[in-house]
């Protein structure tokens, strides 16, 4: 028995989005770290991959895996934008960053932008470990789990 299988990438693939799912839950709720904008937005494509990964196993089509591995993929992409707006690379949404411009606002639009306003912002780095941020961790861990759903996407291709 091989340990390369589509069966065990898929696994992998399921695990790890899983895992980075319970990981931001995990910082949300234990660690007391509400995720700004962003964060919820990188999630998002871990939970299309989860949605999709039961019809992968049932079906062994390989474009569900295909499908599962651009959502992951996607997770990857925002958090290379979500770093970049941590480095200050460049801007983020106006909406949670500080790059929103007040000048030119009357007292009352003023008072409502700041009511409005997002508790936590996009370009603050609230935790790090080895000079990387939760966005950077995330880039790694989703191209990891991109690349397990394209392995089971070429297994299930190449099998008759």
């Amino acid at each position: 028995m091989t340990l390369f299988t589509a069966k065990n990438a898929m696994i992998a693939a399921t695990a790890g989005s899983a895992g980075l799912i319970l990981g931001a839950w995990g910082f949300e709720h234990l660690g007391d770290m509400a995720p700004c904008k962003l964060c919820y937005w990188q999630r998002y494509g871990h939970y299309a991959a989860l949605g999709l990964a039961p019809l992968a196993f049932l079906t062994r089509k390989a474009i569900f895996p295909a499908l599962a591995g651009l959502g992951a993929l996607s997770s990857a992409v925002i958090g290379v934008y979500h770093t970049g707006v941590e480095q200050k690379w460049w801007q983020g949404p106006s909406s949670c960053t500080s790059s929103g411009s007040v000048s030119g606002l009357s007292t009352d639009e003023l008072l409502n932008q700041i009511l409005a306003a997002p508790v936590v912002r996009c370009d603050e780095i609230p935790w790090e470990m080895f000079g990387l941020s939760m966005a950077s961790w995330n880039v790694l861990a989703s191209l990891g789990v991109a690349g397990a759903w394209a392995f089971a996407m070429m297994a299930l291709r190449s099998k008759p």
